[in-house]
């Protein structure tokens, strides 16, 4: 599933090609990807405006729009990309991860479930084979907790360094902190040397500032590598697979719900 960095990486395509350009048309008629709106709602409201900016709050994007119009939420879901074509036909793909030969040609037409068409004849279209984005007027954010990357140290150690609850599942909980998903917080707990397994609220205050530091810095370098599966320790994630620092063998369990590897020389 695109986590944070992917999602970064459909932001800034969007910011850096789809801003500041006529909308003509808008294709909104996959019922379930716009749900709820009907075929033609979102149309309605975004022909003849711009997109004027593109946000993120951990998984979750929006473009505001010109003239006071809604947000235009994008979800990605489990594997979903942006695909934004200039007019000059340059193709700029952002998103889920989609291999050492990411398809930038045509693709299946059903794939696109929602596309803008640019008065200077380009396009932003969302393909997402799973059929499990969304696009939405005006998203609802407030279950969502800060940003993942720009939470601030103090608010970081009060959410996350508290209750009984697994650390992994903790730093996975969406209302605690937006954004880490399943291979980022593996990733992460293994950058910071801290168990999965360890109660989130039995943390010092250096572990706490320790795995922020570690949290920020994974984030950056899977932004500027292509992905959460650059991260140095997620290879390693499958039996036989070993500690890249200390080579002990990593283990396995089943934590907050989601398969977990890390080393247990070393996560303590």
């Amino acid at each position: 599933m695109p986590e944070l960095p992917e999602v970064e990486t459909a932001r800034a395509v969007i910011e850096a090609g789809g801003l500041h350009r006529e909308i003509a048309e808008v294709d909104d008629n996959d019922t379930y990807e716009c749900r709820p709106h009907a075929p033609g709602d979102i149309a309605k409201a975004l022909v003849g405006r711009t997109l004027t900016a593109a946000h993120r709050r951990g998984k979750s994007m929006w473009c505001d729009t010109s003239g006071d119009g809604p947000a235009l939420g994008i979800h990605l879901g489990m594997s979903g990309r942006v695909f934004v074509t200039a007019p000059d036909g340059t193709l700029s793909v952002g998103g889920d991860y989609a291999g050492p030969r990411p398809a930038t040609g045509p693709q299946k037409e059903e794939w696109y479930r929602f596309s803008i068409v640019f008065a200077d004849g380009g396009s932003l279209r969302l393909f997402d084979k799973r059929r499990l984005g969304r696009v939405r007027l005006d998203p609802d954010l407030d279950a969502l907790g800060p940003d993942a990357e720009l939470i601030g140290r103090e608010e970081f150690r009060a959410r996350v360094g508290r209750g009984t609850a697994p650390l992994k599942a903790r730093v996975m909980d969406q209302s605690v902190l937006a954004g880490v998903g399943n291979l980022l917080a593996d990733e992460v707990l293994w950058r910071a040397r801290l168990s999965p397994l360890h109660p989130a609220g039995e943390l010092t205050v250096e572990d706490l500032d320790r795995l922020r530091r570690e949290l920020r810095g994974g984030i950056r370098h899977a932004v500027k590598h292509g992905g959460v599966h650059t991260g140095e320790v997620v290879p390693h994630r499958r039996a036989g697979g070993h500690c890249p620092r200390c080579g002990a063998e990593m283990v396995r369990a089943t934590v907050g719900g989601r398969t977990t590897w890390w080393c247990p020389a070393e996560q303590v």
